[in-house]
């Protein structure tokens, strides 16, 4: 019997059991004859307390909130290892804890979902358009001048509903999230990475525990995808030499192919008239690439955008009308 960490909400739950199963099938499959169980621990974190009294993300810290309850669970014993979104992960790990396992991305585009089924280019000038992030704004406003971005509270069914009951004429969300809870159907417009890059290690889980738990860490690396972990490795590195934390109108997306890392990222003004998209390449080793040319690749990429004055795109003071981040923030949402 395995302990899992995660928050109670429905996409928390959801992206943890399907760890949880792939982690079994893998135990089965090098230890077979022997039955292996994980228990979902639900872990209550500062920010999904603070949904109910309304209370703004950022006057509790940032994504960090979600993070924190749980790493403290897992320090204190009350699970064995904890899953988390990995974008919502700070770059900052605490000490008695290692990313012990990066499983397979799912796809990190973002989509909108519009009223009477229109897509992006399909909605009337003027149409109000909802979004957490700071990041989807700046690229949203870059596409298109003529709509209105508004800053949205809620998980992903409340934000949904913002739509049917006409409060905004659509909402921009991940797909990996409404994939992992059965939604994406619904998603009117699927935007290429041309048209938006999503957050650095959107779409992909991170799985923390105590390295010194060797079995556990030998157990989890059954399920880590070496390709994603680059990707993401790559993508983190980058914000992190930026700076840049989830308040930031920063994008990033790294692909592997042919044995060569590609980075992709894009930082802009909130009002989307000022931007910087830079790409860069490095070659790694197949099927397992070296991690600290990951890293080194996205640092490198960084300091590119830096010397093109990225860093006076980054502060983003009170970006949108009604809030500049989720207050029950789902995730991959």
């Amino acid at each position: 019997m395995l302990r899992l960490g995660t928050r109670r909400s429905k996409l928390a739950r959801t992206q943890s059991q399907w760890f949880a199963d792939r982690l079994v099938t893998a135990l089965g499959l090098v230890a077979p004859g022997r039955e292996f169980r994980v228990e979902l621990v639900e872990v209550v974190t500062p920010g999904d307390l603070s949904a109910a009294a309304g209370t703004p993300l950022t006057s509790l810290g940032g994504t960090g909130v979600f993070v924190s309850a749980l790493r403290d669970a897992v320090l204190r014993g009350d699970c064995d290892f904890a899953v988390h979104s990995l974008k919502d992960l700070p770059n900052a790990g605490p000490e008695g804890l290692t990313l012990a396992c990066v499983p397979p991305r799912e796809c990190p585009a973002d989509v909108l979902i519009g009223r009477d089924d229109l897509g992006f280019d399909e909605l009337p000038p003027g149409s109000v358009i909802g979004t957490g992030s700071p990041r989807r704004a700046a690229q949203m406003r870059a596409l298109r001048r003529d709509i209105e971005v508004v800053g949205i509270r809620g998980n992903v069914d409340t934000r949904i509903g913002k739509v049917t009951s006409g409060e905004v004429d659509a909402v921009v969300l991940a797909l990996a999230g409404l994939r992992r809870i059965g939604r994406h159907a619904e998603a009117t417009h699927v935007f290429t990475s041309e048209q938006m890059l999503p957050a650095p290690g959107q779409g992909a889980l991170a799985v923390e525990c105590s390295p010194s738990s060797v079995a556990l860490l030998a157990a989890l690396r059954l399920v880590d995808d070496r390709i994603t972990r680059a990707c993401v490795l790559a993508e983190r590195a980058l914000l992190a030499r930026l700076e840049a934390g989830c308040a930031a109108p920063v994008g990033a997306l790294a692909t592997y192919e042919d044995e060569t890392l590609t980075l992709t990222a894009f930082a802009g003004s909130i009002d989307g008239v000022t931007s910087i998209r830079r790409s860069a390449t490095a070659p790694l080793g197949d099927p397992r690439p070296d991690e600290p040319d990951a890293t080194t690749l996205g640092r490198a990429l960084a300091g590119q955008m830096l010397d093109d004055g990225a860093a006076l795109l980054i502060p983003v003071p009170d970006p949108l009308p009604a809030a500049d981040e989720v207050v029950a923030r789902e995730g991959d949402s």
